[in-house]
């Protein structure tokens, strides 16, 4: 059961480290599947931290504060899981 929670948020976190890479290519049309699956999946978590953290020079660092928050998560359930089961 861990391992298999474990590996959803190695899952999302992939996720998220794709969709950074795709904000390097504009002319990819951000409508076409599957770029448009990994946006709306990873968009809503991001958009979290982007309300707390700004551009700053059009970078945008609300990614690595998300992928780190989630690590936070991921550590924090999977051990929880691991004392329950």
């Amino acid at each position: 059961m861990v391992s298999a929670v474990a590996k959803l948020f190695e899952l999302y976190f992939l996720l998220i480290i794709v969709r950074c890479f795709l904000s390097f290519f504009p002319r990819v049309d951000i409508y076409k599947q599957p770029v448009k699956f990994i946006r709306e999946i990873t968009d809503p978590y991001l958009d979290i931290f982007r309300r707390f953290i700004p551009p700053v020079n059009g970078l945008d660092f609300s990614p690595i504060v998300a992928v780190i928050a989630l690590q936070i998560i991921q550590v924090l359930v999977c051990s929880a899981l691991d004392i329950v089961f």
